[in-house]
């Protein structure tokens, strides 16, 4: 099992950059493929990045592809999401996921066992 804890979500500028962590508790960190998920109110949660357990692999939402980078780090039990060129329409809670590592990479909320509690990020135009 494996707790999330994200960090990093304020309030920024349209246009702007932001990193968002989640820490990972847990030995087996490495053995996790991570997925980085946003929720805007009123909407689903949408998938928005996702890496393997190794980090050689990622996908990303067609929405952010070109503006976010998902990164990790298995010695500090931390994944990131490296978020540039920020819209309005990217304001939502985000929330860093957990699954047993697999040999395609997910991307459905309902893939993911494991979540953290959501860090809000607000951009303003």
């Amino acid at each position: 099992q494996v707790q999330l804890v994200e960090s990093g979500g304020r309030l920024v500028q349209a246009g702007g950059s932001l990193r968002l962590s989640c820490a990972a508790s847990g030995r087996t960190f490495s053995s996790y493929d991570m997925g980085w998920f946003r929720q805007a109110p009123g909407k689903e949660r949408e998938f928005v990045a996702a890496m393997s357990d190794s980090g050689s692999s990622t996908r990303y939402a067609d929405s952010v592809k070109g503006r976010f980078t998902i990164s990790r780090d298995n010695d500090k039990n931390t994944v990131y999401l490296e978020m540039n060129s920020l819209k309005p329409d990217d304001t939502a809670v985000y929330y860093c996921a957990a699954r047993p590592s697999a040999s395609f990479l997910r991307i459905g909320v309902r893939d993911y066992s494991y979540w953290g509690q959501g860090t809000q990020v607000t951009v303003s135009s």
